[in-house]
């Protein structure tokens, strides 16, 4: 539809400026306020005239009906003036014509874009705490910020994709008094992170037990505080426990992605940027940024509507703030960006408001490259997530089930399917990843696994299902002629097209508002209107070659608007299910 706006909006432009030469308007401006009616009855297209009374001194009726009568091209069936409002009926030839044949000859770069060619996006994203497992929690960083990835790449746009590891912090002071008071080293070499985690619930319930001792029996809370220094002044002994417990988190780490089908550039965690801090903290200190306030070192945002920045605590240690910012620093000199992309919890939304603020005061002219895309919280049958509690449902666990459903369904309807274990797997997870990219980032997800895993509806496995009856029925039919012009005979025929005329769109939609969402909801648009279009449509009996040479047309085109989709937002394509 891009295309089509744009010789609308080429055409408006012509004749506003026929009937008044000092109008002050561009094609462009016109293709923006062009609308999508939200009844297909009143037409695929319609342009507001209303902005137009003021520069023509015309009523918007009157305007409507002069534009109406003067503009024409062949991508236009038929304009309508309806209360100031110009609809548009795109031609059916000009579908059949143009529309198929450009997603056929574009192929696997049909809606792409090359704007993003010769920059460079770093994207800093799932970034999990070390010692800890991946839980549903981590699954909106995860498949938003790998998504956003796959979306940059597909307009041209080289893309860093960098796993910033939790790995520093008093976390691992607790891990360590834990594993030297109850810790074995075989039970955790092949228990891996679960291990990890037992130690981990088990240090904070017996440090939350002893709030209630005074004074308490061995104050645990102190000895994860002084093995955490010790690790920070270099201790050889806690540093190498640290180095075992970030290994055995990263084995588990790649488990879930390599199912997810993401991989990273970079995992250089938390601890890469400490001895890149210092020298930020002195740019801050000369420039007079930073002030003293009751023992610890800020930024003041007062006047910028925030709270101060925590830079350095009172004993002198590092915040979170100083990391981001070394870090920040570090891979514009590495990287060259022209954009930084941060995806985390909304939560986080002040935090990185403050930070990227406190780089602009520095004096660093990339600040405004530095974007936050933040989304809402997940919480499981209405409760807050904890790894310290043990409230989590593991998103290995949360595959599993999935994986285990599909290949039940599978086992049952395709008994002989090939591979039936590695396409249960694509679908379970696609199904996980579907069910939360469907809804708008910000929303906040309260997640019930039955709705998680259900297979009816706007549903992850109804689009793998979709691209893989789309593949079966070119299969089928052999050879046909991608050549011809495809002959649109009906409004079934006419509607698919049009929805996959919107994915160029629907691809600049995504990355403008950072929302994964757009395709996925897209992806059902189509699903529907291909299933409509193959259920309403004689396919390999059409009434004529020539009909059916356009159906085969129309199943490749939609086939290849699915999988393209499908790799914008991690769902793998599956030709047999």
């Amino acid at each position: 539809m891009l295309k089509i706006k744009e010789i609308i909006s080429e055409k408006i432009a012509e004749q506003i400026l026929a009937i008044n030469s000092a109008a002050e308007i561009t094609a462009s401006e016109i293709s923006a306020m062009l609308e999508y009616p939200p009844d297909a009855n009143m037409g695929d297209l319609a342009l507001p005239c209303f902005k137009f009374s003021k520069m023509l001194r015309r009523a918007p009726v009157q305007i409507a009906q002069a534009l109406a009568d003067s503009v024409s091209d062949e991508c236009i069936e038929k304009i309508e003036n309806v209360n100031g409002y110009l609809n548009f009926r795109i031609s059916d030839k000009y579908l059949g014509d143009k529309v198929v044949k450009n997603v056929l000859e574009a192929g696997e770069r049909y809606g792409s874009h090359t704007f993003g060619e010769g920059k460079t996006v770093v994207l800093d994203y799932s970034s999990p705490n070390v010692a800890k497992p991946f839980h549903i929690g981590h699954l909106g960083t995860t498949v938003i910020g790998h998504s956003l990835k796959l979306l940059h790449e597909f307009v041209g746009y080289k893309c860093v994709g960098i796993n910033y590891l939790g790995d520093w912090g008093t976390q691992f002071g607790k891990l360590i008094v834990a594993y030297k008071l109850w810790g074995d080293k075989q039970q955790i070499e092949e228990g891996g992170i679960d291990k990890l985690v037992e130690l981990y619930v088990r240090i904070n319930n017996a440090i939350t037990a002893e709030e209630n001792e005074n004074p308490p029996k061995h104050d645990l809370a102190n000895q994860a505080r002084e093995e955490f220094h010790k690790m920070e002044i270099g201790d050889e002994e806690n540093i190498a426990l640290w180095k075992w417990f970030v290994e055995i988190s990263l084995i588990e780490y790649q488990k879930t992605y390599k199912q997810l089908g993401i991989e990273f550039d970079s995992y250089k965690g938390e601890s890469f940027y400490t001895d890149k801090m210092p020298a930020q903290v002195e740019k801050l200190r000369q420039s007079g940024l930073m002030k003293i306030d009751d023992g610890a070192s800020i930024v003041d945002l007062e006047e910028y509507g925030m709270p101060p920045c925590l830079i350095l605590k009172r004993d002198g240690s590092t915040l979170y703030p100083t990391r981001d910012i070394a870090a920040a620093v570090y891979r514009k000199e590495t990287y060259k960006f022209d954009k930084a992309i941060y995806v985390t919890a909304a939560a986080q939304c002040l935090h990185f408001q403050q930070w990227f603020k406190v780089v602009d005061l520095m004096g660093y002219d990339w600040a405004d490259e530095l974007v936050h895309v933040p989304y809402g919280i997940v919480s499981l049958n209405g409760e807050k997530l904890a790894t310290r509690t043990g409230n989590v449902i593991l998103l290995k666990d949360l595959f599993a089930k999935a994986i285990e459903k599909v290949g039940s369904i599978i086992e049952e309807k395709s008994p002989n399917l090939e591979n039936k274990q590695a396409v249960a797997e694509s679908v379970g997870v696609g199904a996980i990843v579907f069910y939360y990219l469907y809804n708008n980032r910000m929303k906040d997800i309260n997640f019930m696994l039955e709705d998680a895993l259900s297979f009816d509806g706007n549903t992850g496995p109804y689009a793998q299902y979709t691209y893989a009856r789309a593949c079966s029925v070119l299969e089928k039919a052999g050879k046909y002629d991608d050549g011809k012009s495809a002959v649109i005979t009906c409004e079934e025929e006419s509607s698919l097209v049009k929805v996959l005329a919107k994915f160029p769109e629907k691809v600049l939609d995504a990355i403008k508002d950072y929302e994964p969402s757009v395709i996925t909801r897209y992806i059902i648009d189509v699903a529907t209107a291909f299933n409509r279009f193959y259920h309403n449509c004689k396919i390999m009996n059409a009434e004529t070659e020539e009909i059916k040479n356009t159906r085969l047309m129309l199943t490749s085109a939609a086939k290849t608007v699915l999988g393209n989709a499908f790799g914008l937002i991690c769902l793998k394509k599956e030709e047999k299910i």
